[in-house]
């Protein structure tokens, strides 16, 4: 069941919020990182994804660019001391590389479903062909 174009940006946010990139609604997600197999609300396909290892990469980017700059601040105007920096920089470390990697994942599985890679590309197909065409009708005469 189509639900008609789905934009990309549309299709990465839905997947970022765990849900369907087709419906919005089913979830993505049957346990932590594992994708379901299809969409239980409209029963679109999700088991071609091929995210492997590119969420775990980005959220170690965005989180390595956020806490190393926090780090060196924190060094440099108060010098605590080195145990009291592990205390608080390898929990937050933790808590925001696990809290962003299901959002990256869906948002990569999304981005992978609208644009069609793997297997995705026969229910893009399929998509663009249920779609209706608008067609620009030229009103001046010749």
């Amino acid at each position: 069941m189509a639900t008609g174009s789905v934009s990309l940006t549309k299709a990465m946010w839905r997947g970022f919020l765990g849900k369907c990139p087709n419906c919005g609604e089913g979830h993505m997600f049957g346990r932590f990182l594992k994708v379901a197999d299809s969409c239980d609300h409209c029963g679109e396909e999700l088991f071609h994804q091929r995210a492997d290892d590119f969420p775990a990469y980005l959220v170690m980017v965005v989180v390595g660019h956020l806490v190393v700059p926090a780090i060196l601040a924190v060094e440099t105007a108060y010098a605590p001391a080195v145990w009291l920096q592990l205390a608080v920089w390898l929990p937050v470390t933790l808590f925001a590389s696990l809290a962003l990697l299901q959002p990256t994942k869906g948002a990569i599985v999304g981005l992978q479903w609208q644009i069609g890679m793997h297997g995705f590309e026969a229910d893009k197909l399929r998509r663009e062909a249920v779609a209706p065409v608008l067609v620009k009708v030229n009103t001046r005469a010749a």
